[in-house]
């Protein structure tokens, strides 16, 4: 029922966090950081607010994706292998106002996230309660590749004058994760050491990541061990051939959560208040309540509910 065995399984579940990619309307693979809860029956489960339901819309038009687990930040692992999942998704237009049928999920972002506990109380409800509505994303396994813990070797090339648009985000992290396309359309993910280039970002993806020329991105994100202090920023562009391995041309950057001033907090706040009106309005659905008092007979933190600042909304999308 599954292609994860045994022993990936248990590297998998202590993951704190993967890449997740979906295709976007143009085509384009796009990846950003998510939590994952593989079922017994082995599909894995994840979820997006729909404050940021791009990925569900993604899915509903095309089931393809793909996710790779490569930082293990908090897994508690040495020299854990990266695992790479291609398969299907689903994405039912059925939005979940409380943790039923998710409970496991639930208690284990509870668990690994501490801080958005604090979201339950009574306070942060009328900011947070985007955060809540969720739409559930299935991902049916069809392809399985276990990797080393060490990404490809840094390409060689001159530094250019000029740097690349988005070279400022990729100079801060050591690798970055490409998502691209293979021969038949389908969504790969790597993790990759990109070098800035006068014509782009040169990239060379493993022997087992098979990409093909169009559409491409490059993710970076970053948090601590719990779930906490997190950044991450997308670089859209075009990849094709090129001497040395591959080159991305980037045109454009995106950073839905901003990057890091002090006033992000509040401007993120208000962009998922509206992008939550505006996925309901879409469907002629008023605001449904959130069952505040199911998550909190989840939660259970052992020193309470204490008051959450809005620095600590959360600085990922999927989370």
């Amino acid at each position: 029922m599954t292609v994860l065995d045994s022993a990936p399984q248990t590297v998998l579940d202590a993951y704190r966090t993967c890449e997740f990619v979906t295709l976007g309307r143009d085509g384009t693979p796009l990846a950003w950081p998510t939590a994952v809860r593989r079922r017994e029956d082995g599909t894995l489960v994840l979820t997006t607010s729909l404050a940021f339901a791009q990925k569900a819309l993604n899915i509903r038009r095309d089931g393809r994706v793909a996710l790779l687990f490569s930082d293990p930040t908090g897994s508690g692992l040495t020299d854990a292998p990266q695992l790479f999942v291609g398969g299907r998704a689903e994405c039912p237009d059925d939005i979940r106002t409380g943790p039923q049928d998710l409970e496991d999920y639930w208690r284990m972002l509870f668990e690994r996230q501490p801080h958005s506990r604090a979201y339950l109380s009574r306070p942060m409800r009328r900011l947070m309660d985007w955060y809540y509505l969720r739409l559930v994303i299935t991902v049916t396994p069809e392809q399985l590749i276990v990797r080393s813990a060490t990404p490809p070797p840094r390409p060689e090339a001159p530094t250019p004058w000029v740097p690349p648009l988005g070279a400022d985000r990729l100079a801060r992290y050591d690798t970055a994760v490409l998502a691209a396309r293979d021969a038949s359309g389908a969504p790969v993910l790597a993790r990759t050491r990109p070098v800035p280039t006068a014509g782009g970002f040169l990239v060379t993806p493993p022997d087992d990541c098979a990409v093909a020329p169009g559409p491409a991105s490059l993710l970076v994100h970053r948090h601590d061990e719990r779930i906490n202090a997190m950044r991450n920023a997308l670089v859209r562009g075009r990849l094709t051939r090129a001497d040395d391995g591959w080159l991305l041309a980037p045109e454009k950057v995106l950073e839905p959560m901003g990057s890091g001033r002090p006033t992000d907090a509040i401007r993120v706040l208000r962009r998922t208040q509206r992008a939550t009106d505006r996925y309901l309005e879409r469907r002629g659905l008023s605001r449904p309540p959130v069952e505040w008092d199911r998550f909190r007979a989840l939660a259970k933190p052992a020193a309470g509910f204490g008051p959450a600042l809005l620095e600590d909304v959360p600085r990922s999308p999927h989370h």
